[in-house]
């Protein structure tokens, strides 16, 4: 066990506090130089556990290192660095510290060795988060922010209770593989996969990503539906279960980002479809399938953050996010416009670019497993993420009619970032060895086939001829897309508001009946509930008191079951 290493989740939060205190150069090159040192001490961390420390009855790990990971903490590390260059120009002080304590705890996350530590990070991601999306500051983020955090505060919620119980079950506290067989680990795994964008809470994601700054939404894609990935790598392996999740996941991204007109909403379903792929490939649960969900996690995190700065620039540069205000952008946004075509191939899986290296395994191993359905359904699958992502993207925002706009490009900052993530998308395609080597099994898979490479090529080539035979129908118009999200957006402050009204109705019977009852413990009760309770006005607070509540109960239920 190494003595004295510095954590590297402990590096960049410890730095994201001392962002606020810079100015000018010194800033921008601690943005910069922070995640850097972070991905260095990273590949210090030796396999096995390198901190340990007793916590009440229990030996906890903060600290642990192997190949699944390393590579998880490496690509948070490179995407904090990617995205901090990107957001030099932000104006907000509060956004990229936020991002860099977010970008830590995922990083905690991937480095710990048991549950307790798992849910500390896991519980600051979600503060991290929900800062960077606040930090925009306009009210339609603050509203998103609350929603935001109201689900996050759900899945914490479970997931303590599901890590309570499992430590009451076993006396360990460590961090390794179960079975979804007992009322602990289903809460556990219920507890992941609200991070992981899976239904029926889906619509959390779509509805906050695109409510952050143009250079916010670069952060949000990142850390935590991949930490969640991550988890499930490491806690559920073939669980069968997460195929037939992922697969919902997959083809639910596809029909809603086919729907959107929001460029970033449209991205944002893109990765609740990414993220499917990577879950069905954990359930499939073989070496190959585990590789590939790992592998695709990397690359789509490299690719996602690619896309969303194209959008991000547009954004910045136009003040525009609907696409049917857009269009003929790459007459004065070349670089842009390149960068962001080669994020749309990435993420379509064309050859030569990192997806292709990365989703084929996932789909491999459906066939090696002879799960035909699956195979079938995630061939399909891969037809429409080029639809939606590969060519919608681009062609409303770059090309389609000409919108009349002629922005510049953006800052050179943010230019740098594109360009470099656009070069790692390319890298990885060509040369996937390096990639290969941080999976966690050894590879036996050759991505540059000639039956593979002529399928995937056939297959995005009619994707693409049905797209423009589609064109018209196609078309985005100012439209409302009904999700989910409705019924915590809608119905349940509807009825929170519902039954506030009725409990006032309560009180004001009871303070009837009850009259002047004197200085008894009844009256006082009265007296105090007809006062005015300032902390319990707003729908954000009582959604806050709420889920305490919910966290008491479950507790309670779970302590005497």
């Amino acid at each position: 066990m190494t003595e004295f290493l510095a954590h590297p989740a402990l590096v960049l939060i410890v730095g994201a506090l001392l962002l606020p205190f810079l100015r000018g150069t010194l800033r921008s090159v601690a943005i910069a130089g922070i995640p850097l040192i972070a991905l260095a001490l990273v590949w210090q961390v030796p396999d096995g556990p390198a901190w340990q420390a007793r916590f009440l009855d229990y030996t906890i790990t903060p600290l642990q290192g192997d190949k699944l990971s390393r590579l998880f903490a490496t690509i948070f590390a490179l995407m904090a660095a990617g995205g901090g260059l990107f957001a030099l120009g932000q104006k907000s002080r509060v956004e990229v510290p936020a991002a860099f304590v977010y970008a830590g705890s995922a990083m905690g996350v991937a480095l710990a060795g048991d549950l307790i530590t798992v849910f500390v990070f896991w519980e600051l991601m979600a503060v991290g988060s929900t800062l960077v999306l606040w930090s925009n500051g306009r009210e339609s983020s603050y509203r998103a922010a609350r929603r935001y955090l109201m689900i996050h505060l759900l899945g914490g919620v479970v997931l303590f209770a599901g890590v309570t119980g499992h430590i009451a079950q076993t006396g360990s506290v460590a961090f390794t593989r179960m079975a979804p067989d007992s009322i602990a680990h289903w809460l556990i795994l219920i507890g992941f996969l609200v991070n992981a964008g899976a239904p029926p809470l889906s619509a959390w994601l779509p509805d906050a990503y695109p409510e952050a700054s143009w250079s916010g939404t670069v952060f949000l894609s990142a850390f935590t539906t991949k930490a969640a990935v991550y988890v499930l790598i490491r806690g559920f392996p073939g669980t069968e279960l997460l195929i037939w999740v992922g697969l919902f996941m997959v083809f639910y991204g596809i029909v809603y980002a086919l729907l959107e007109n929001d460029m970033r909403r449209i991205l944002a379903y893109s990765i609740v479809n990414q993220v499917g792929f990577m879950i069905a490939g954990i359930g499939i649960g073989t070496e190959m399938a585990l590789n590939g969900a790992a592998a695709h996690a990397f690359a789509h995190i490299i690719y996602k953050a690619l896309l969303l700065m194209s959008a991000g620039s547009v954004l910045l540069m136009t003040d525009r996010r609907k696409c049917s205000e857009l269009g003929g952008l790459f007459h004065t946004m070349p670089l842009t416009t390149v960068c962001g075509t080669i994020g749309a191939l990435a993420i379509s899986s064309f050859p030569l670019t990192s997806g292709f290296v990365s989703k084929s395994m996932v789909s491999q191993a459906a066939a090696d497993g002879q799960l035909m359905t699956v195979w079938l359904l995630l061939t399909a699958a891969s037809a429409g993420v080029f639809l939606h992502a590969g060519i919608k993207f681009p062609w409303f925002v770059f090309f389609q009619k000409d919108s009349g706009l002629r922005p510049a490009e953006p800052p050179a900052s943010m230019r740098w970032a594109m360009v470099v993530f656009a070069f790692l998308c390319i890298a990885l395609g060509v040369w996937v060895e390096p990639l290969y080597a941080l999976l966690p099994y050894a590879v036996k898979y050759e991505p540059y086939t000639w039956a593979h490479v002529l399928t995937q090529t056939q297959l995005l080539l009619f994707s693409g001829l049905a797209f423009f035979v589609m064109l018209p129908y196609l078309k985005r118009t100012l439209t409302i897309t009904l999700d989910t999200d409705w019924l915590w957006r809608r119905l349940l402050s509807a009825g929170a508001t519902r039954l506030e009204a009725l409990f006032g109705v309560a009180r004001r019977a009871l303070s009837a009946r009850v009259g002047h009852a004197g200085d008894g413990l009844l009256g006082m009760l009265v007296r105090q509930a007809g006062q005015d309770a300032r902390l319990a006005r707003t729908w954000p607070t009582r959604s806050m008191a709420l889920w305490v509540l919910v966290l008491l109960l479950g507790y309670l239920l779970l302590y005497y079951t």
